[in-house]
């Protein structure tokens, strides 16, 4: 049931709307009000916690969120500051990050924008710097296999360290003491948000300068910096200046801190020095000392080579000795040649006697040569006189065969032969087309019955008698009632057609099915086959 109340009686008042007498804000009024006061009360701020799910994206913007185990703050970190920060987001570090909160009316939630992040602790930086050296350790930066000797005595040694700082002077102080070098000075930042990228172009700046140009191609490197933190060594635990540690071409040497400090490039560098002094007594030797092993290995080859000489000289003393005054030996057998030449020259000129008399016995007895070609002219007129006979005498035998052979060569008999083969072949050619003619009748006659042997069996001509076959969808026929499930389309095949239909119900549990026994294809009788007939070739 209800009453209808007269508003405007005065003695019933209408009750006030709470918060009728507040201001009305639009969406966004009402979000810009809430950013102002945000960022006004938390204009400035430092948060611990974890870091999870970070995500770089295209632009170079970085998002993140700081969480704990109570809460989770949306986290965003802009292109121009990602490159500045000291430590890099990463899933899981503990990090103290300084920035400002601001709210996103776009998504209604509010936000840190972060200007600075180092690592909440020593424990969390050692253990991403223990991280760090386990997967560039996997990698095979650190094998000692890709390690290069340190030359003995380099004619130009770099140095990447600050220009400003005590290392320099005293690599400088040291290499003076020892051997004096030429020095090619890079200067970095060894400390802050840039010393990493600076150190990274250094040792590959060293790496681009070509031999012979203009600026000399240091034969060693020095990267040093003094001692400090962990947190002022961070640049040098980097992955940009390890990376570019192992790959330099030029031997390295490392020497960051002091001898108790270690960063992941003295694992990558070709040799590591405790200090920055004992990176410039490793680099070259002491001058001093090579001008007295120098001057003593001289003495010592002086001394060798004056003993060489006096124990060859003795030997030959001895060995003369031995063999008595060559002179002598030489007289004997100097009379012994002058006897051998008139030796020898007494036996030329008998021998040549002796030659000449036995030539003179033997003229007496030789013919003259005029007489030697009488006999073999008469010889040889002989001989041709015989030739002649002879081949005139074969010519007459030889003509006398022929005429006696001729006479009985003749064209008759092949005449004779040729004429039988032109009429057999004559004979062969409608042998030939009649044989042909009845093997094709024969073979079509065999393909005919064969043909309807087939045709008999064909299941269209079952579907012809009033017959359907059911097949399933993918076109395979239905031989059983258990495969026809319901609700299963098929397809029905006729003798001229096919017809859709789908199975309603399942199968009769009464009903068994038989299946029917195919007619038996009554064989066609069998055509009695004529003998073949083998005709004559000829």
């Amino acid at each position: 049931m209800t009453q209808d109340l007269d508003t405007t009686s005065p003695l019933i008042a209408p009750e006030p709307r709470p918060g009728s007498n507040l201001p009305e804000y639009s969406v966004g009024d009402l979000a810009r009000r809430l950013k102002r006061s945000i960022e006004e009360e938390f204009g400035f701020v430092r948060v611990r916690g974890e870091i999870s799910q970070p995500k770089r994206h295209s632009s170079g913007h970085c998002y993140l969120r700081l969480k704990d185990d109570t809460a989770v703050i949306e986290a965003v970190c802009w292109r121009g500051t990602v490159s500045k920060l000291a430590v890099q987001p990463a899933e899981g570090l503990e990090v103290i990050v300084t920035g400002r909160m601001t709210t996103y009316p776009g998504r209604s939630q509010y936000q840190l924008v972060i200007e600075s992040m180092e690592l909440a602790g020593e424990g969390a930086l050692l253990k991403m710097l223990e991280e760090r050296k386990k997967r560039l350790a996997a990698e095979g930066l650190f094998d000692a296999a890709r390690k290069k000797p340190i030359p003995f005595l380099p004619d130009v040694i770099g140095v990447v360290t600050s220009p400003t700082g005590a290392v320099i002077r005293d690599i400088l102080h040291r290499l003076h003491d020892r051997f004096p070098r030429r020095v090619l000075l890079w200067p970095v930042a060894v400390q802050g948000e840039r010393a990493a990228a600076e150190v990274t172009a250094a040792i590959e700046g060293f790496n681009r300068i070509q031999p012979g140009g203009p600026v000399p191609r240091p034969d060693l490197l020095i990267v040093a910096r003094g001692g400090g933190s962990l947190e002022d060594l961070m640049a040098f635990n980097e992955e940009n200046v390890v990376r570019a540690a192992a790959a330099s071409r030029i031997p390295l040497i490392s020497a960051v801190g002091h001898e108790t400090d270690t960063t992941l490039i003295d694992f990558a560098s070709d040799r590591r020095a405790p200090t920055p002094t004992a990176a410039a007594e490793m680099a070259v030797p002491v001058r001093a000392e090579l001008l007295a092993q120098v001057l003593d290995d001289e003495r010592r080859m002086v001394g060798a080579a004056t003993r060489m000489l006096a124990e060859r000289r003795t030997r030959v003393e001895g060995l003369a000795r031995g063999l008595g005054d060559p002179r002598a030996l030489l007289e004997g057998h100097a009379q012994r040649l002058d006897d051998r030449a008139e030796r020898l020259a007494l036996a030329a000129a008998t021998l040549l006697e002796r030659r000449r008399t036995r030539l003179n016995e033997l003229g007496a007895t030789l013919r003259h040569p005029r007489e030697r070609l009488a006999q073999a002219e008469q010889r040889l007129a002989s001989e041709s006189r015989a030739l002649d006979g002879a081949l005139r005498h074969a010519i007459v035998t030889a003509r006398g065969q022929y005429e006696r052979v001729g006479g009985r060569l003749s064209l008759g008999p092949i005449r004779v032969k040729f004429g039988d083969g032109s009429r057999r072949l004559s004979d062969l050619t409608p042998r030939l087309e009649r044989g042909y003619g009845k093997a094709v009748e024969e073979r079509a006659a065999k393909l005919a019955a064969v043909g309807q042997l087939l045709e008999s069996y064909s299941y269209k001509g079952v579907l012809a008698r009033g017959f359907a076959l059911v097949e399933s969808g993918d076109g395979k026929p239905l031989t059983s009632a258990a495969q026809a499930t319901p609700g299963l389309a098929v397809s029905l095949v006729f003798a001229d057609g096919r017809a859709a239909a789908t199975v309603d119900g399942p199968p009769a549990a009464d009903v068994v099915e038989a299946k029917p026994k195919a007619a038996k294809a009554k064989p066609e009788p069998k055509k009695p086959q004529r003998p073949p007939v083998q005709g004559s070739l000829f």
